[in-house]
């Protein structure tokens, strides 16, 4: 069943597995009829089902997607162990069967010492466990053993069971066949007679073998300053990546990817790599054992968290995607970038390419009002823009950030006449209209809250803390969710808008939820991902041509979670076209450039004072999907005329930007250049941006030696924007740009190019 984050929900008993399969697809395939899950993983058009098979001679279990293998068996004690992950091997190759470790002392039980794919805390467990649960007998051990298993096309769901007590766990694969990539989760189930609590639960636990050479690769950042890569080599111990704010956050991002390489370039070498499909709170954990074999367990955190299971009811787990690649961490970001943009994002595999928008929030702030935004529509237009946006302040008594979220009606003052006319405008001009919202916040300086205090996250009697102004509407709760899709639902229905930029200016404090029973309140972390998910859901059924960008005061809410119901990401506050060289190189390891918002705004710029030029700014921004942001009514003719200019060429390339494949052939870090280069999909055609901070003692710009072409094929090469060096060829083959290289010349400060290379025909 497809799911989304933790499902709680009730359940007749079936004695019968496959009873309980065929009515979960029954439901799943009614669900997707209605638009509230998305297709299943893999299934992108013209794809086979993945290869999965069960050996009942040696009880092992092969999944083969793409170019990997994964394989695990039951061994002598009943528990799943895994046997192997990596490159794909032949259908003849012999698979080992399982055999539970032994450990080599008493203080290294066999329980520790293997490698098991899901394990409960019970019989002297001390590493992470997927499972901790609380009987109200005082009991806490849970010892789970195989029970049987089932195979439906591309998904293999094994149960597991305690070895006395009626707790089942069924444990779900899914491979992707294009990626290899397989997602993982866990659905608990209580068949006793009395509730349980849940203390702790993961989606799933990947193992790797011994090595001394792991290099863990994560993402860390801060507003205005997000995804940093970081690397650190692994050694015996638990590195914890974890957000406690009631949301995924910018600190440190729920991706992680271990590299067993000592290559410098970041297209060689085998890379394991992960990603939770949860925008809750979160938990990855990287333990590394005394004989080098590490072990990643993940998903929600179990910090502050109990869920009461009453008898009948089940809970699963977000998923937990688990790929590899043998093109290194490089090939490991193409996978997942294949995979988000055809299995996971709305309207997968066939979705949208992003359009150039235009943003007023810089032009007018909160001073938005029909004239002057009209004023900026007819602007925008005349660049080629697309879709025009209009920001933060429209609605209720919004004269600032202190007051009106929560009151979601049109400002009569700012707009007489409603929306109508401003849309109508838009429309006569070729273009479609968007809105900014933010949904899940209120203003205490707001009807809405004088009307409901209760609504928010709060421990009774306690100070609510504020954050920008505002605290945070308890989605949990039913009549919160129902408010909140209710006003959207209005909004949507009553005015012609194609696009909402969905915003999320803070983080939870006093996570409390004083109308629900004491037992339940730390629910509050599942119900409001959920509930979040429901709404999103629900509004997309209804409203399908209708887009959604996930904002969160830059790219605080970035996950694979909360892609499955948006259709693009924010990535930083951070404009300065620089610093968005490194944040989205950053981006790039875990998010596809095409669900990256990238905006051109002024110069100089308001994060660091910054000046470049409007070619500059175009072309950082030109890696991901295009939007403007400036002040319009400050550009020349001049800026106009440029403006066009790009835009018409960043249209002729879109395809290949968003859609292609990204390989970062240097990467800003601690250097004075930065490029990417992007290849289409079908490889006619390929799009490099070259950027240089500064001359440094006369020292010509790199050599640019591309990859991702035809070896044999041959390409004509075009300069848009810069130029080449002396000399440079403008025809060769494939395997001549790729290994001779291509010459720029690029001189001064913060300078760029543009070129393409497009693929002729055979003669």
């Amino acid at each position: 069943m497809h799911e989304r984050g933790f499902m709680k929900r009730e359940r007749v008993f079936k004695y019968s597995l496959c009873c309980r399969l065929i009515i979960s697809l029954a439901i799943a395939f009614c669900l997707s009829r209605i638009g509230l899950v998305s297709p299943a993983l893999g299934q992108s058009a013209g794809a086979a089902p993945a290869q999965i098979d069960y050996d009942e001679t040696t009880h092992t279990f092969r999944i083969d997607g793409g170019g990997v293998s994964y394989m695990f068996g039951v061994n002598q004690n009943g528990e799943l162990q895994t046997l192997y992950w990596g490159k794909r091997l032949r259908s003849d190759d012999p698979i080992p069967p399982a055999h539970a470790d032994g450990g080599t002392s008493s203080f290294d039980l066999s329980v520790n010492a293997t490698p098991q794919e899901f394990v409960g805390w019970g019989g002297g467990l001390v590493v992470v466990p997927d499972l901790k649960v609380s009987f109200p007998d005082g009991n806490r051990d849970l010892v789970l053993r195989y029970v049987s298993h089932a195979i439906q096309g591309n998904t293999l769901t094994v149960t597991l069971k305690d070895i006395s007590r009626d707790v089942v766990v069924d444990l779900i694969y899914r491979m992707d066949e294009e990626t290899g990539v397989l997602a993982r989760s866990a659905r608990i189930e209580n068949r006793t007679q009395q509730p349980f609590t849940i203390e702790q639960v993961l989606a799933a636990t990947w193992n790797l073998g011994p090595s001394s050479n792991y290099q863990l690769r994560y993402l860390t950042g801060r507003w205005v300053g997000e995804w940093n890569l970081q690397q650190t080599t692994l050694h015996p111990g638990k590195v914890v990546l974890e957000s406690r704010r009631g949301s995924t956050g910018d600190e440190v991002n729920p991706w992680f990817a271990i590299e067993r390489t000592d290559q410098r370039d970041e297209d060689v070498g085998d890379v394991w790599f992960g990603a939770l499909g949860w925008s809750g709170s979160w938990q990855i954990n990287v333990e590394t054992d005394w004989q080098n074999r590490v072990r990643i367990t993940g998903g929600s955190t179990p910090f502050d968290f109990s869920y009461v299971l009453a008898p009948g009811q089940s809970l699963e787990t977000p998923k937990f995607y688990g790929g590899y690649s043998d093109e290194g961490i490089g090939g490991a970001s193409r996978l997942l970038h294949r995979l988000e943009l055809d299995s996971i994002v709305p309207e997968a595999p066939h979705r949208r390419l992003r359009p150039v928008l235009y943003n007023s929030w810089e032009a007018t702030g909160f001073d938005v009002d029909e004239g002057e935004q009209e004023a900026l529509v007819e602007k925008a237009a005349s660049i080629g823009v697309e879709r025009f946006v209009m920001d933060d302040g429209w609605f209720g008594e919004r004269k600032d950030d202190h007051a009106g979220l929560g009151d979601w009606y049109v400002n009569p003052q700012k707009f007489p006449h409603g929306l109508k006319p401003l849309i109508d405008k838009v429309h006569s001009l070729g273009m479609d209209f968007g809105l900014w919202v933010e949904p899940e916040m209120v203003n205490p300086d707001s009807d809405l809250y004088r009307k409901h205090p209760d609504w928010v996250l709060n421990f009774s009697g306690r100070p609510r803390t504020e954050g920008r102004n505002q605290l945070v509407l308890n989605l949990a709760r039913d009549d919160v969710r129902a408010y909140v899709y209710g006003f959207l639902d209005k909004l949507l229905s009553e005015n012609d808008i194609a696009f909402l930029k969905w915003d999320y200016n803070r983080n939870w404090s006093e996570p409390g939820w004083p109308a629900a029973p004491i037992e339940e309140q730390k629910e509050v972390y599942v119900k409001y991902v959920q509930n979040l998910y429901s709404i999103l859901a629900e509004l997309r059924a209804k409203h399908p041509h209708v887009e959604i960008e996930s904002c969160s005061g830059g790219g605080a809410r970035v996950d694979l979670g909360i892609l499955r119901w948006t259709d693009e990401v924010w990535p930083s506050d951070n404009t300065d076209p620089f610093d968005r060289l490194s944040i989205q190189n950053g981006f790039t390891y875990a998010y596809a450039p095409g669900l990256m918002m990238a905006w051109v705004t002024d110069s100089p710029n308001w994060m660091n004072g910054r000046s470049t030029s409007l070619e500059y700014r175009f072309l950082s921004s030109m890696q991901g999907s295009l939007g403007i942001g400036a002040n319009l009514n400050k550009w020349t003719p001049e800026d106009f005329a440029a403006a066009k200019r790009l835009v018409a060429e960043y249209k002729a390339v879109r395809a290949t930007v968003q859609d292609g494949a990204l390989y970062r052939l240097i990467s800003p870090g601690n250097s004075e250049y930065s490029v990417t280069e992007s290849v289409a999909r079908d490889g006619h055609e390929a799009a490099i941006f070259a950027f240089l901070h500064s001359s440094q003692k006369g020292q010509p710009y790199p050599q640019l030696y591309l990859r991702g072409l035809d070896p044999d094929a041959e390409y004509s090469l075009h300069m848009q924007e810069g130029k080449l060096a002396d000399g440079t060829a403008q025809r060769a083959s494939g395997d001549y740009w790729m290994h001779h290289g291509v010459s720029i010349s690029l001189r001064g400060d913060f300078q760029a190019a543009f070129f393409t290379l497009e693929r002729e025909a055979a003669r």
